[in-house]
């Protein structure tokens, strides 16, 4: 092939090329500068996005320790141990950090600059709030601190907290909004650049593809954030509740405690002074002259009051501690118990118990269960007819009390009804179920069921078919 043939074949395609080249050179610097104009414009946009996200971010940190160190605060205040106020104090230096930071992002934005001081001083505020009751904690001062602790400042000054946060956190979304606006409309423009130029619209959209891919990566990512979060946060709560549940179980058996060691200190030491007392009033007896009016009198009068303090003394101890509870057993305990509170309370009561092999603390437990719910019969039910039972099965025993009162609606019972939650709790601790059951009208059944460990339970009996109900030998008609 000649050299004029081969010019004459590649001539078309140089022209072509000479056409399309600056074509191309002009699409590419078309694009180039809708794409840098994208850019900049999505730059600002991701700086504002970022800077609200900061914000929120801030905030919430903020928020959070602000609630760190009224929980330390609450908790020294309430048990007076010192380990609280290490998280206290951290979260204030934390507070103090977080409010610094949310200075330095609001200095060019006069009016979250604005909302910013109102936030920070409410929490100023709270912040002495919580101090003062701290110190006045720490000075003994416990009507002060316990009026404070009981007024609505603290939450008023945790309300405004929470409004002007919200304010700044709007605040935040709204130029998070404004950003994702403008990254939309950046990509407008650049689709419209690239709908021109078809060759980098294919490019344009391989990249909106990975695009979009890695905003399914992210938002996956996000999610298994989410439920990690989610995961310990309910982690947290359960940990939370079992610490709690051993506190009040602490607490509950320190109180038992100190009960015993005071019965046991009104037995020995008052016991003994009565005791003497009454004594040497023996031996005056036989030393004066006892024929006189006024000396038989006193005398007589003195015995009297020894026999009263002695019988006070007596009855305290058995509310305190009872000591036929260890000496006699359950069966035992729960029978003085009911006749006497019958005698006190004019109320009929009947028993059917049968003996039960139970550890002392759920012994303990059955005995302040009925002790409570008598009291509870005695101040509010007005019934004149009380059925106590104790029942003993191959794996649980069942306890229940019932009263032919005037019953209540158990949905109406206010949250601070402590003599319920404390009975509850008793039995749940004991690793029991405690069901109330009552109507307006019919009565009162408060029903519990403690199961019994292996070795515990002895001579088999047919099981119930619902534990939860009653198990006595008559019927809710009995009464």
């Amino acid at each position: 092939m000649s050299l004029k043939e081969n010019t004459r074949r590649w001539l078309p395609k140089v022209r072509r090329m000479a056409i399309s080249l600056p074509m191309a050179l002009l699409a590419a610097m078309v694009l180039v500068g809708i794409n840098e104009t994208g850019h900049m414009r999505s730059q600002d946009a991701v700086a504002q996005m970022a800077h609200g996200q900061d914000t929120r971010k801030a905030v919430n940190s903020l928020l959070q320790s602000m609630l760190d160190a009224e929980t330390g605060q609450r908790g020294y205040l309430l048990t007076g141990n010192e380990a609280y106020l290490e998280p206290y104090d951290k979260a204030v230096a934390t507070v103090q950090t977080n409010l610094d930071g949310l200075r330095n992002q609001f200095m060019d934005a006069p009016d979250d600059m604005h909302e910013f001081a109102l936030l920070s001083r409410q929490i100023s505020r709270k912040l002495a709030e919580m101090e003062l009751s701290l110190r006045l904690r720490r000075q003994g001062n416990e009507d002060a601190w316990k009026f404070i602790l009981h007024t609505d400042v603290g939450k008023e000054h945790m309300e405004a907290i929470r409004k002007h946060s919200q304010e700044l956190i709007a605040r935040s979304d709204r130029y998070v909004q404004q950003g994702q606006q403008q990254v939309e409309q950046s990509l407008m423009l650049s689709r419209i650049g690239i709908a021109t130029v078809t060759a980098i619209g294919l490019l344009a959209f391989y990249m909106y593809l990975r695009q979009t891919q890695a905003v399914q990566q992210v938002s996956q990512r996000e999610q298994a954030l989410l439920e990690h979060e989610r995961d310990r946060l309910e982690s947290l709560v359960r940990d939370r509740t079992a610490t709690l549940s051993e506190l009040a179980n602490h607490l509950q058996q320190v109180r038992e405690d100190e009960r015993a060691h005071l019965a046991r200190e009104l037995h020995d030491e008052l016991g003994a002074l009565l005791t003497a007392a009454k004594l040497d009033v023996a031996r005056l007896k036989s030393k004066v002259d006892a024929t006189a009016p006024d000396v038989a009198e006193r005398l007589k009068h003195l015995t009297e009051t020894l026999n009263s303090g002695i019988a006070l003394k007596r009855r305290i101890i058995e509310d305190l501690r009872p000591s036929s509870l260890s000496n006699l057993g359950l069966t035992a305990a729960i029978e003085i118990l009911t006749s006497e509170y019958a005698e006190r309370a004019g109320i009929e009561v009947e028993t059917s118990l049968e003996p039960v092999q139970l550890p002392d603390a759920s012994q303990l437990t059955v005995y302040r269960m009925v002790q409570e719910a008598l009291t509870n019969i005695g101040k509010y039910a007005k019934a004149d007819r009380v059925l106590v039972s104790v029942h003993a099965y191959p794996t649980h025993v069942s306890v229940q009390v019932r009263d032919n009162g005037q019953g209540f609606d158990p949905a109406s019972v206010r949250p601070t009804s402590h003599g319920l939650s404390g009975m509850r709790h008793r039995v749940e601790s004991a690793g029991g179920r405690l069901s109330i059951t009552s109507r307006p009208g019919n009565g009162t059944l408060v029903s519990a069921v403690l199961p019994l460990k292996r070795e515990e339970a002895q001579d088999p009996q047919p099981a119930l078919a619902d534990t939860g109900q009653s198990s006595l030998p008559v019927s809710s008609s009995t009464f």
